[in-house]
């Protein structure tokens, strides 16, 4: 798991550059026909709703991305609640590049406050437990590095960010290993011997039996999956302190709170980024500020 706050520039710019090229490669026919060249304007990035911010340096780089003049002065940080009224950034100069830049700007800022509000209404609702939030790899085509930064500032953790990070064995794994013959002990074995040292082997189980059988196995982590707060509950009797559990898979805001409340130690959650509700944010032009150049 990743709690690091940065982003990786690099491949930041990459992103964007693939947004843009989406929104912009064929000009912008409407700025172009009717917005001056030589005008020169302020726009103010502004809140509509309340959430968690995610994202505000991200449309920053885009503005300067289509036009390197502009100046953007992003005011509020990451990972800060914002309220309606709040500017998140300004940007100055031609009105033109301001336009042409806003789509791709606001997709980016309204998404990944989306996922970092989702996440804040998650973390907020395990508060007392030992239980952390992750996210899965449930993620945008493309966007994972975003969408999985927009988690940490919401204050959840991220699980794997792609198939090298850790040993995960799941259902469809079992049924392929289980129609060649091999028992649950072979399988992590197996795993074991073959997965690259010091990688962490977990198992995914659907029975209290499962996961004693898992343990006993040599698991490190145990993941619950779709089981009840009562199931859990009897695992975690079972075997707290043993190995680190984690619960998984239907798992939504009205019921988290009685799943930390098993006594898990990880509550892994898809529709932090599969399904999030886009935060309210919009583009406001200053026709006050306006000048001829």
């Amino acid at each position: 798991m990743d709690n690091s706050k940065t982003l990786a520039q690099e491949q930041v710019d990459e992103i964007i550059s693939l947004a843009l090229a989406e929104d912009t490669s064929h000009g912008d026919v409407t700025s172009e026909a009717l917005i001056p060249p030589g005008l020169r304007g302020k726009a103010s990035m502004l809140v509509k709703e309340r959430g968690v911010l995610a994202g505000g340096e991200v449309a920053g780089r885009v503005f300067l991305k289509v036009d390197p003049s502009l100046e953007v002065a992003v005011l509020i940080k990451d990972g800060v609640s914002i309220k309606p009224g709040d500017i998140i950034a300004t940007v100055s100069g031609k009105v033109a590049s301001i336009l042409k830049a806003e789509r791709v700007a606001l997709n980016f800022l309204q998404r990944l406050s989306g996922i970092a509000s989702q996440t804040a209404r998650y973390v907020a609702e395990t508060q007392g437990s030992h239980a952390v939030i992750t996210d899965t790899r449930k993620t945008t085509p493309g966007l994972r590095l975003l969408e999985k930064y927009a988690v940490r500032m919401g204050g959840g953790r991220n699980h794997r960010f792609h198939l090298a990070d850790g040993v995960l064995i799941k259902d469809n794994h079992l049924v392929a290993m289980r129609a060649l013959g091999l028992r649950l002990k072979d399988i992590v074995a197996k795993a074991k011997q073959n997965a690259p040292k010091g990688l962490t082997v977990e198992v995914e189980v659907t029975t209290a039996e499962e996961a004693l059988e898992a343990v006993e196995a040599g698991a490190d982590v145990i993941m619950l999956d779709n089981m009840t707060p009562d199931e859990m509950r009897r695992v975690v009797g079972l075997l707290s302190g043993r190995v680190r559990l984690e619960a998984s898979g239907g798992i939504t805001l009205d019921k988290v709170r009685a799943v930390a409340g098993a006594g898990v130690d990880i509550i892994s959650v898809g529709a932090l980024t599969h399904s999030p509700k886009a935060l309210d944010i919009s583009l406001e032009l200053e026709p006050e500020t306006f000048h001829t150049v």
